[in-house]
């Protein structure tokens, strides 16, 4: 380790729990953090201080201004532009540390991609906004035996889980199935106190670099409370030999054919479309966005073209496309309308 090194991360060096040889580990570590809401900008940025070694940034979304109370990485001038969050938040890190190996990638977390999106990572951060994406990253973290931590956010509660696949068990072990939109409000109607987020990602994070460090990962479920300032651990103990993924081995997200053109992913008030068009091997063709919005020049409002994400206004929905095809709109929760408006404004 550098002297320069060596001075910057000195308090951290100076735990017992990290030393001269825990930082040097940790320079050498993978994460990947997937969804770079609320909870993953502040992991991100925790992370991206500790010394990491490389950090994938996962997220299929742009920044909107109300994501600015909660998510750390983002400002006013990346709102009104409507840039990538992934983009925007390694180029954010990489002013923290420019030593950090960052990987920004623009996707959706899926079964047919979150191998390639994933091989590099040691431990995986869970901050995705919908359980689908959970219980999938689970399946794939038990059957690759990679360790992955779990968190939540709803109104002022919060959970925090680490998953260490064949020690602790999994999230499947303590909810065999995942609970379905009308289940639970969304975010949008029930809100989100923002020292909660605070809370959970400090946990998350603390999770992740004792498991990184080898120490022993956190016993339980932590559950959160920001508003009453209360943080609970209740004990659970090793893998469930009845659960489907740790017992069974049977990975039923993994293996579940791709789904349909346009899903909703929570309840607000928009959809995800995902395109028809393959290539010979089965992966969604590529849209040249800078065409595509000179074509769209004088029919949509509001139009903003960038080389990473193309977005209007249209037929009361705003609409946001990104090169692999997909695109989110928002406005809607009818499928048959967003597919409409997709093949209306970019192709069938």
């Amino acid at each position: 380790m550098d002297e320069a090194t060596r001075q910057r991360f000195s308090r951290q060096i100076a735990l017992p729990q990290v030393g001269a040889e825990g930082q040097e580990r940790l320079s050498s570590a993978r994460v990947a953090v997937v969804g770079l809401g609320a909870l993953g900008s502040n992991c991100a940025l925790l992370l991206a201080r500790a010394g990491l070694g490389l950090l994938t940034l996962i997220d299929r979304d742009t920044v909107e201004f109300h994501n600015l109370p909660r998510q750390t990485l983002f400002t006013e001038a990346d709102a009104a532009r409507h840039l990538p969050k992934a983009e925007v938040a390694a180029r954010r890190l990489a002013e923290v540390d420019g030593r950090l190996v960052l990987q920004p990638r623009i996707a959706d977390l899926e079964a047919d991609n979150i191998a390639p999106l994933l091989t590099e990572a040691e431990v995986v951060v869970d901050a995705t906004d919908n359980f689908e994406t959970r219980y999938l990253l689970n399946d794939w973290a038990v059957a690759r035996k990679v360790p992955w931590v779990y968190g939540g956010v709803f109104a002022t509660e919060g959970l925090c889980l680490a998953v260490v696949p064949g020690r602790t068990p999994c999230l499947r072990c303590l909810f065999p199935t995942p609970p379905t939109s009308t289940d639970l409000p969304s975010c949008e109607t029930a809100g989100v106190w923002t020292p909660t987020v605070g809370l959970v990602a400090a946990l998350q994070v603390s999770a992740v670099l004792r498991l990184l460090l080898e120490q022993e990962e956190p016993a339980g479920l932590a559950v959160v409370d920001g508003w009453k300032g209360r943080i609970d651990r209740f004990e659970v103990f090793g893998p469930d030999p009845g659960c489907p993924a740790c017992g069974a081995r049977h990975f039923e997200y993994l293996e579940e054919p791709a789904p349909a053109r346009a899903v909703r992913p929570c309840t607000d008030g928009s959809i995800r479309v995902r395109p028809f068009r393959t290539d010979r091997e089965g992966i969604p063709s590529r849209i040249d966005l800078m065409e595509l919005g000179r074509r769209l020049e004088g029919m949509v409002d509001d139009l903003v073209v960038h080389p990473s994400v193309v977005r209007f206004d249209a037929d009361g929905c705003r609409m946001t496309i990104f090169p692999d095809g997909r695109a989110v709109v928002r406005g809607t929760e009818d499928p048959t309308r967003a597919r409409t408006l997709y093949d209306r404004y970019v192709g069938s």
